[in-house]
């Protein structure tokens, strides 16, 4: 049996890698491959730090999806992987890569999880995690400043200038492909229902996920 894939998608700081970590603490680790789009960032060492500082890494053509695309593939497939690592503080493909082993499900996670449609025809399950404006800055301020080394003024600036335009123009429409709108980041409702859709395959059932769905939260 080929693997059930699962997109999840949404801004940055929506909440997306805490869906994620709930899906794996719920089925368990042995049973979930986590693809985080975030691997697949073009690498930039070959462009100066003030050049790199510049790039609109908001925007798709910032990811390799050839790369991405086979790399789904052959996990797909039953088939091991080496993923790549890439280093935010530098804007760089590191040379080490992490080997990723197929499990029954497989999680893409990123902001742009289901803008492939190549990738979204892979998906038994398509998931947008729709948090407020206010709040994805207000995350993104803290783990960029404390993980990145970024200043404040700098984050501002670049949330400014490229991640909400470029969340306006590509992520937010990709609303429309999703089988299940998650509001308010996450919540119990919807996880709880996640689930269970995930564990009636584990246990051998076909779901139907005809119906777009949508979750509001108490």
């Amino acid at each position: 049996m080929k693997p059930f894939i699962i997109g999840v998608a949404g801004g940055s700081g929506s909440g997306k890698s805490t869906v994620t970590e709930q899906i794996v603490h719920a089925v368990g680790e042995e049973n979930v491959t986590v693809f985080i789009q975030d691997n697949f960032y073009l690498d930039r060492s070959h462009l100066s730090m003030e050049e790199r500082n510049r790039v609109n890494f908001d925007h798709p053509a910032a990811l390799d999806w050839d790369l991405m695309t086979k790399l789904l593939q052959d996990l797909e497939n039953g088939v091991p992987v080496e993923m790549p690592q890439y280093d935010f503080k530098t804007h760089t493909r590191s040379k080490e890569t992490k080997l990723v082993v197929p499990a029954k499900i497989i999680v893409v996670e990123g902001i742009f999880g289901l803008y492939s449609d190549e990738m979204c025809k892979q998906m038994a399950l398509r998931i947008f995690v729709d948090t407020a404006g206010d709040i994805r800055l207000m995350r993104r301020l803290k783990r960029d400043i404390s993980e990145r080394n970024r200043t404040l003024d700098s984050v501002i600036e670049q949330y400014s200038k490229f991640v909400r335009p470029m969340y306006k123009k590509f992520v937010e429409p990709t609303k429309q492909v999703a089988h299940i709108i998650i509001p308010h980041g996450s919540n119990k409702a919807a996880l709880e229902m996640i689930v269970s859709r995930i564990h009636t395959v584990l246990n051998g059932h076909k779901i139907n996920l005809d119906d777009d769905l949508f979750f509001e939260e108490e």
